[in-house]
């Protein structure tokens, strides 16, 4: 039997970093960029067999980051912080964010070749100290060696699930760049020249509702180091990061569903596609052109899951 989705009761199975999740991440954009795509003009990514819109994995890790360093209050950049960013916005080089951990540890990081157990060491510093190596790993060999992490937590692109229409929008602004533009000179007829207005672009989706999928594996945790409270932050984000990163070019976008299906057994209980293929999304009856969320009904199928198989949702 397929039934609506409801928002389940706190439980502490999604929580729990000795098991694997599976999840189902559902945001849309109205009048905005989600994505834009320096190949084609900043113009909104899209699959062009089937014009369906595309978001990186970039893209939304990139929120997270941020959602986790205002969070944080100082960005986690203090050295007692666990929550520091390693890919920060406009902030330091990475060679020059592993050079702390030789710092933190007491170890040369130039002139001589770093020994095995020192770039060890200083991967494990990386990990407790910075929240996105922790989650989502990172390649650290860049000239200070910190070596490489696998994390635990991947994202797939995110996929619109109707098409959708990309469109280039010209604007005005009534103010020049600059100074000699604006200078008024008058001709001998009495012509007039200089600039009063300059044109723009404004790429934008009129409406789009955007689905990605999200694995969690406890066997890479362990490895880094998560937390339950690392776990907890980054659901949260999910969540809530939208309202954080607004923006007149990404339009109005919001969190529509986080949906977790967690295993009791760390290998997992259920092949990941068949547990996200219970999510189902579908546009109402007589909605030809969806423009909100409101056209469309998300159901899972909670119906016979497999032994150990628990879902919850969290947005």
């Amino acid at each position: 039997m397929t039934t609506p989705v409801q928002a389940a009761a706190p439980t502490g199975a999604h929580l729990d970093v000795n098991r694997r999740h599976d999840f189902e991440l559902l945001f849309d954009v109205a009048d905005g960029n989600p994505n834009g795509d320096p190949d084609a003009g900043n113009l909104p990514r899209v699959d062009p067999e089937t014009m369906q819109g595309l978001v990186t994995d970039v893209a939304i890790k990139r929120k997270v980051r941020n959602f986790v360093a205002a969070v944080q209050g100082d960005g986690g950049a203090a050295e007692s912080s666990r929550f520091k960013i390693y890919v920060e916005s406009d902030g330091r080089a990475l060679n020059a964010q592993h050079r702390r951990a030789y710092e933190a540890l007491d170890m040369k990081s130039t002139g001589t070749k770093q020994k095995r157990e020192d770039i060890d060491r200083a991967r494990e510093w990386m990990c407790a100290n910075f929240f996105d190596v922790r989650v989502f790993g990172a390649v650290m060999t860049t000239g200070v060696n910190c070596g490489q992490v696998r994390g635990p937590i991947q994202l797939t692109f995110a996929r619109s699930i109707d098409p959708i229409v990309p469109l280039d929008l010209s604007i005005t602004r009534v103010a020049v760049t600059r100074e000699e533009d604006a200078d008024v000179s008058v001709g001998q007829e009495g012509e007039t020249s200089g600039k009063r207005t300059e044109m723009g672009r404004k790429p934008i989706v009129p409406y789009g509702l955007y689905r990605a999928h999200g694995f969690y594996n406890p066997h890479f945790a362990a490895q880094t180091g998560v937390t339950a409270e690392d776990l907890g932050l980054f659901w949260r984000a999910l969540a809530q990061m939208w309202d954080l990163d607004r923006s007149s070019a990404r339009g109005m976008m919001a969190c529509r569903g986080l949906i977790v299906f967690s295993h009791e057994s760390r290998l997992g209980n259920a092949p990941a596609h068949q547990l996200l293929e219970r999510v189902a999304i579908e546009r109402r009856a007589g909605v030809t052109v969806p423009r909100s969320f409101r056209h469309y009904e998300v159901t899972v199928d909670e119906a016979n899951l497999p032994d150990g198989v628990t879902v919850a949702r969290l947005c």
